[in-house]
């Protein structure tokens, strides 16, 4: 665990440094099994040093065994960053008493200030409560068994599967409008809100699978079968229909824009079009609104980004791309024969099925 991070980079890297599998979560387990308490810093530099009084220097290799017998004595157990070696042991710790806290056991009050006071996560076991307590900065976050955090992560993983399948719905509707030169900005809009929604769920699960670890194994492969061809998608969309200009930076802005709506907000069609820059409601819902052709050009198969760039570039949307037979796309630098048939016939094959898919 490097040190400084930012608060959510910290957090997942002490999630993942105590996710089932790991020597410290087998310590942490031995701990619990002993009935005994303990308090754990992850990190030691000067000021962890500052604020420790007594006990006794050691600097062994760290293992779940040896936590396990040190935190039999009183006093804290203070680790590397990396929790690779076992720095201090038996040690008091006196952190800041200005700092304020929530906590009102000792341990954790103890834990909780020298987290904020040094910027390291604390571990912090309960005897009496038989509970695990991670602070990390201003945060607090309670070690759950693998069996809890699985059946959240199995609901969580049911919710995706329904919106993965309406999100399928939505998208292929908008391919044939597409062809068809038919799009509002309700269809574009549907498409953004259920891409927003699956990333926020998978983000979710994301968080679920570091948890558990080698646990998470099976968890991690459902979650990458049911949304490993999204990457990329949400972008290509916007790039299709942002107001100009249309370029790596607004679609950023506008994917911000979206993360920044709360999960009712984002239920309402015009906050998701204000967000990609529709500004207007209401009325603009229905307005007409053709792509520039990014989406279903990197539909086709290896063709470059760059050379997606180029076309569209070139022709100005969607439509007049549809329309170009061989020659007009070889007029287009870095696009040969062979590359201009293999365009013209992918365009064409999406049509059909777009269509295909939507009136059969």
């Amino acid at each position: 665990m490097a040190h400084p991070m930012s608060e959510d980079d910290l957090l997942r890297a002490t999630l993942a440094a105590v996710a089932p599998g790991t020597e410290l979560r087998d310590g942490l387990e031995r701990i619990l099994r002993g009935r005994t308490g303990a308090l754990i810093v992850l990190g030691h530099d000067r000021l962890v040093d500052e604020i420790a009084t007594g006990g006794f220097p050691l600097d062994v290799e760290f293992s779940a065994t040896g936590l396990r017998e040190l935190c039999k004595m009183d006093g804290a157990v203070i680790t590397d960053g990396e929790v690779t070696r076992i720095v201090r042991a038996a040690t008091q710790l006196l952190p800041d008493p200005s700092i304020e806290t929530s906590e009102s056991g000792t341990r954790h009050r103890t834990a909780e200030r020298v987290a904020k006071q040094t910027g390291y996560p604390v571990i912090s076991v309960s005897q009496s409560m038989r509970i695990v307590a991670l602070y990390v900065a201003d945060r607090r976050v309670v070690l759950e068994a693998s069996a809890e955090i699985l059946n959240r992560a199995n609901q969580a993983l049911q919710t995706l599967e329904r919106y993965k399948a309406r999100l399928d719905e939505v998208t292929g509707t908008l391919s044939a409008l597409e062809i068809e030169d038919l799009v509002t900005v309700r269809d574009v809009a549907s498409v953004i809100q259920r891409l927003e929604m699956v990333t926020r769920i998978k983000e979710e699960i994301a968080g679920y699978v570091l948890q558990l670890g080698v646990d998470g194994r099976l968890l991690a492969l459902q979650l990458e079968e049911l949304t490993g061809g999204l990457s990329g998608d949400l972008e290509w969309v916007l790039h299709d229909y942002l107001p100009e200009p249309a370029n790596d930076e607004t679609v950023r802005e506008a994917v911000a824009g979206l993360q920044t709506l709360s999960s009712t907000e984002l239920l309402d069609l015009s906050a998701a079009a204000k967000a990609f820059g529709f500004i207007s409601a209401g009325d603009a819902l229905d307005a007409a609104v053709s792509p520039r052709g990014y989406r279903l050009m990197s539909k086709v198969p290896r063709l470059p980004a760059t050379i997606v760039d180029r076309l569209v570039g070139h022709f100005g949307g969607l439509q007049r791309l549809l329309a170009a037979g061989v020659e007009d796309l070889m007029a287009v630098e870095g696009v040969g024969e062979g590359r201009a048939r293999a365009v013209r016939e992918g365009l064409s094959r999406l049509a059909e099925t777009s269509i295909l898919e939507r009136y059969v």
